[in-house]
């Protein structure tokens, strides 16, 4: 994790990722905390780390992104470095109104790195740079 968050929500992630390497079980015994730390996205969030939608994608030179399948079915790049996702509702929400920590694909990539969830993906440098300028194109 990064210091983009909260203490307290770092702290809840480093205790999932310790309970999940100890006992294979990590988000049951922690959902009211997270529910608490992190409102609405955090019920969704568990939701699509359990449909494993949480894609790690790794190029050669070791630059990472995540990529999140939404709900809607919509491909969402996440970077956890710097603690942002192309979704609206983190713009909206989180950006905008500052109603939010994060949006339901940030909070499902920190909880997927936590319990080793990530589906991995290597890419070329070529397929990654087309990956983020796919984002910028939806955007513009």
């Amino acid at each position: 994790m990064d210091s983009t968050l909260p203490a307290v929500a770092e702290e809840l992630l480093k205790e999932i990722k310790k309970a999940f390497q100890e006992t294979s079980h990590g988000t049951n015994t922690f959902s009211f905390r997270l529910k608490f730390i992190f409102g609405p996205s955090a019920v969704p969030a568990l939701d699509l780390v359990d449909q494993r939608s949480v894609t790690r994608v790794v190029s050669p030179s070791g630059r990472t992104a995540y990529q999140v399948l939404g709900s809607s079915g919509k491909l969402y790049t996440c970077y956890s470095s710097c603690h942002f996702c192309t979704c609206p509702a983190f713009g909206f929400t989180v950006l905008q109104k500052s109603e939010s920590l994060l949006c339901k694909h940030i909070l499902a990539v920190y909880i997927s790195q936590a319990m080793g969830a990530c589906q991995e993906l290597t890419v070329s440098e070529e397929q990654l740079t087309s990956i983020l300028l796919a984002e910028e194109e939806d955007e513009g």
